[in-house]
């Protein structure tokens, strides 16, 4: 007999299978570092099978995950502004991006502007997922993607 935990838990596996690089790529484009992205996609697929069980509805277990990829990412760059670690490692990051120039631009935005910007457009996430994994409102996501598409334009312009 299938436990409600144990189909929870294979229908997290299968997802973290299935989009693992998508969260690597996601968390590479915040944290430029190879090593580091793998240790937080790592570090938030243990988290997201341990917890599990606290997934209420399994619809939006994709969601789920990526919030808590967010979260693991946001819990990394805070420690390292804490160690006042500025070392950045720029490898790897070009592969996500074919334009120089546009990733160059992104890179300016702030983080929470950047992440909507990358699940909009890399992930191709609908603005109510992004609302649902940043949690903000809707109508908060949908302002900073358009202020931010602008300052994108007058930076590449």
């Amino acid at each position: 007999m299938i436990t409600m935990k144990s189909r929870k838990r294979k229908l997290v596996e299968n997802i973290l299978l299935t989009d693992y690089n998508k969260y690597y790529r996601m968390v590479l484009s915040c944290v430029h570092s190879r090593e580091d992205a793998l240790d937080i996609v790592q570090s938030g697929a243990l988290k997201a099978i341990g917890s599990c069980g606290s997934l209420k509805k399994e619809e939006f277990a994709g969601t789920w995950i990526y919030r808590i990829m967010m979260n693991e990412m946001y819990r990394f760059l805070d420690k390292t502004k804490e160690s006042s670690v500025d070392t950045v490692e720029e490898t790897g990051v070009e592969e996500a991006y074919g334009d120089i120039e546009l990733r160059q631009a992104i890179e300016l935005l702030p983080l929470k502007d950047k992440v909507i910007i990358e699940l909009r457009f890399f992930e191709d996430m609908a603005l109510e997922s992004i609302a649902e994994i940043t949690g903000e409102p809707l109508s908060t996501v949908k302002s900073r993607l358009y202020r931010s598409l602008k300052k994108l334009r007058l930076t590449l312009e």
